[in-house]
């Protein structure tokens, strides 16, 4: 709901390029604040569940601004308090799902694809209603998924942590291991790169003629392929590893975004843009927290996680979003999406780089 349809929510009432990419970066700013906060209470309390039980409560009281506030200062501290308490669930909701698979962590994409459906649920849905209804509408369907997570994160399986060897170390110990600090930077710099499809892909398609019925059906498209691979990723990962998949991934980002950025206007090519989201999100995210969770064991599980969508999602998708403001309204849509094939291709080559060192085969 929020990435494809909220920047067209925000142009509606008048804010500029510069001041949407301001807005639509308190969740990436939040994602890279707040979760180490709520990773450390819940590896210090052994609460995850209870912590994203308040966390999802106070989120849904939060969004309720929205409703009321429609300049720019008051609609930017409602966005930066829901998201602050929102980011809470995504990392803490990994570790849980990855310590409830236990051994059989190649799983966690089956698990995960059931946020893919959702995600399509919602942009088709919406794409299609905003065809004939107001985007103002679009309100309360972001408080039908805020209750819904608050409803459903009372029904989550506790699950015990278990403890690992690597227990007595610091969490500063694990982090400074040169194939954590090849991964968490390449990984940053996917973020970064996508943080410009996130903000203005939906504006993007809009300006170049495509209905909004249209532009939910290609946001659909890419989860649809995502939630495919997702299905495939322990075949994939027993033949080629975390590694290798996290390489094509970051290959197909830098094609992606190339297309996007040059053949906007040729359905066919934009339309493989679309596919290769299976790559650029599903491979790589199943992959990436695959290795994180491969890094950081037993206690540090939920502050491994928490730290990582810290530093690549949170801080790696605040710069892309607010670099994208800018370059958008001063050199225009193609400058910008070659700014994100530029971002994922550095991801690549340190990847490329540091093979010897982030390389685990599950």
């Amino acid at each position: 709901m929020f990435a494809p349809y909220w920047s067209l929510y925000l142009q509606s009432i008048h804010f500029s390029a510069i001041e949407i990419s301001i807005l639509m970066s308190m969740q990436p700013v939040m994602r890279m604040i707040a979760p180490n906060l709520w990773g450390w209470l819940a590896d210090h309390t052994g609460k995850r569940l209870l912590v994203v039980q308040i966390a999802a409560t106070a989120s849904a009281v939060c969004y309720l601004g929205v409703f009321f506030f429609t300049g720019f200062w008051s609609m930017l501290l409602v966005l930066a308090l829901m998201a602050f308490f929102w980011s809470a669930s995504m990392p803490l909701v990994e570790a849980t799902t990855l310590s409830y698979l236990g051994k059989n962590t190649a799983h966690y994409g089956r698990i995960r694809s059931w946020g893919s459906i959702g995600f399509i649920v919602s942009v088709v849905g919406l794409g299609y209603a905003f065809d004939y209804i107001a985007i103002a509408w679009l309100l309360w369907a972001g408080l039908v998924c805020e209750i819904g997570i608050l409803i459903f994160s009372r029904q989550i399986p506790k699950t015990e942590v278990l403890a690992h060897h690597t227990d007595s170390q610091s969490i500063k110990q694990i982090v400074l291991q040169p194939r954590v600090i090849a991964l968490f930077s390449a990984c940053f710099f996917m973020s970064v790169a996508h943080g410009p499809y996130y903000t203005f892909y939906s504006i993007y398609l809009v300006e170049h003629g495509y209905t909004k019925s249209a532009v939910g059906g290609l946001w659909a498209l890419g989860v649809i392929c995502e939630i495919g691979v997702f299905f495939l990723m322990p075949w994939l990962v027993r033949h080629f590893g975390l590694t290798r998949i996290l390489l094509v991934s970051f290959t197909c980002a830098v094609l992606r975004f190339m297309l996007i950025g040059w053949y906007v206007d040729y359905i066919v090519l934009l339309l493989l843009a679309q596919v290769l989201h299976a790559a650029t999100f599903g491979a790589y995210h199943a992959a990436s927290v695959g290795l994180v969770h491969e890094f950081f064991q037993g206690r540090h599980q939920s502050k491994g996680q928490a730290l990582f969508g810290s530093l690549t999602y949170g801080a790696g998708g605040m710069l892309g979003g607010l670099a994208s403001g800018p370059i958008w309204q001063h050199y225009g849509s193609t400058v910008v999406y070659s700014f994100s094939a530029g971002m994922a291709l550095l991801g690549l080559l340190l990847i490329t780089w540091k093979y010897s060192m982030v390389r685990i085969v599950a």
